[in-house]
């Protein structure tokens, strides 16, 4: 990396994007970027390192920039277009990625769902024990000097992932989605095989996922789960409104007892996917259970708070897998309350493509709410709605629009979840304003 050049980042409030811009800053690197006006959650991050987000602009684009190609945009963008014909260095950001984790021990952390959560609580305790670099999907990016390890989630969406040869890789599942590129499960799975035969040291797969089961690796996998037949396992697994406890063992050698303040099943496996990282490159488990203790999770991901007397969750869930999990969090820590789903559905072809899980998955809530489709940038209309998807849930249905979010009031004490990977929080926003106003007018 070039300590003289100024990297401008072309999407830079994409949240793999933010990532890295935060993560060249604390490397003492200059760095600017360019995006959408829209305000994003990912940006609040770059604003308080002090990077400058200007608007798109081919006029932004001046001699001396080594431009950072997002994975959003083509080489038909402006500004692209603007740094091809003066003839600025372009990397893209698989390939901008990949020169960071060739200098590192490099965990990836790949899967269709879970890997966000997995790479911030893996870059969490293995920060707490010695120097690491990570890069996480919620935005979050930290770059330390002479860092022994670096974290980073690998996104398999358009292969992108397939830039990388990291030491270890971290599987959580493969699932069907992306349906606007993947054509079914056995192109997802060939691209996930792809990555495995680029691994230098090991696998970490989740052993109760049929197809990480018939992964074929250059490289030993070590699997883990709850069933007997994997190397790691969790074992005596005990889930309260705080938390979760469970035992760990390492084939018969029985590695400890470990809790986690956070919820559902699936932190449970992804905490296993840690500890059985931690164990291979020797890290203490008495730290390793130490920092289990203080994760609190990351953006985006079963994020709550508190107003009058409801509780709301917001969470990136926007497939019928993590919809589950969500909702399977929810009720675990709160086992006596209404859960409440609100969802967005995010793309036209997801919504097509898996339009019946979804509504299995929606109504394991008490009551269903849902809002328009939002679209991708990659999209351009659909033959479908809302009110498809609505016609196929028993627990409601009924689609809220952001200037009526009254339906919601007939709840209290309960939980209220809103789950998308669109603009669902400006419905969340709306919600909370009207009930804040409700509480004050009854007080």
């Amino acid at each position: 990396m070039d300590t003289k050049t100024t990297y401008y980042f072309v999407g830079i409030k994409g949240t793999g994007m933010s990532s890295l811009a935060l993560l060249l800053h604390d490397k003492g690197l200059k760095v600017i970027g360019s995006d959408i006006e829209k305000y994003t959650f990912t940006q609040r991050g770059l604003e308080l390192a002090g990077i400058k987000i200007l608007p798109f602009d081919e006029k932004n684009i001046q001699a001396g920039l080594t431009i950072i190609q997002g994975n959003a945009f083509g080489d038909d963008h402006p500004e692209i277009k603007k740094a091809k014909e003066i003839g600025l260095e372009i990397i893209t950001y698989p390939d901008f990625l990949e020169k960071i984790v060739e200098n590192t021990t490099s965990i990836g952390i790949a899967g269709a769902h879970g890997k966000t959560s997995t790479t911030g609580l893996l870059a969490h305790v293995l920060g707490g024990v010695s120097p690491t670099s990570y890069l996480i999907g919620d935005g979050s990016g930290k770059g330390v000097p002479d860092a022994r390890f670096f974290v980073f989630e690998a996104d398999e969406y358009r292969r992108h992932f397939v830039a990388y040869h990291p030491d270890y890789v971290v599987m959580t599942n493969v699932d069907f989605d992306h349906p606007d590129y993947f054509t079914g499960i056995e192109d997802v799975f060939d691209a996930f095989e792809t990555l495995a035969k680029q691994t230098k040291k090991g696998i970490f797969a989740w052993g109760e996922d049929k197809y990480l089961r018939n992964l074929d690796a250059d490289v030993p996998v070590h699997y883990y789960g709850t069933s007997t037949d994997n190397e790691f396992r969790a074992t005596n697994i005990k889930r309260a409104t705080t938390g979760s406890t469970f035992d760990v063992y390492h084939y018969d050698e029985y590695l400890g007892t470990y809790e986690i303040p956070i919820f559902g099943e699936h932190n449970v496996l992804n905490s296993l996917a840690v500890i059985a990282v931690s164990y291979f490159e020797k890290v203490s488990q008495a730290e390793v259970k130490r920092e289990l203790l203080t994760y609190q999770g990351v953006k985006r991901r079963f994020t709550e708070k508190y107003v009058a007397d409801m509780t709301i969750i917001d969470d990136y869930a926007h497939h019928p897998s993590e919809i589950k999990a969500t909702i399977d969090a929810a009720r675990q820590k709160y086992p006596s309350k209404k859960i409440i789903a609100v969802f967005q559905p995010h793309t036209f072809s997801r919504t097509i493509a898996l339009m019946d899980d979804f509504a299995t998955s929606l109504n394991l809530a008490d009551k269903v709410y849902l809002t328009d489709i939002f679209s991708s940038i990659r999209e351009h209309g659909g033959n479908v709605s809302s009110n498809d998807l609505g016609d196929r849930i028993t627990k409601g249905g009924e689609v809220l629009k952001v200037d009526n979010m009254s339906p919601l009031l007939d709840f209290h004490d309960a939980v209220v979840v809103f789950m998308g990977a669109g603009d669902i929080q400006k419905y969340e926003y709306a919600y909370e304003k009207l009930l804040s106003s409700l509480s004050l007018k009854n007080n």
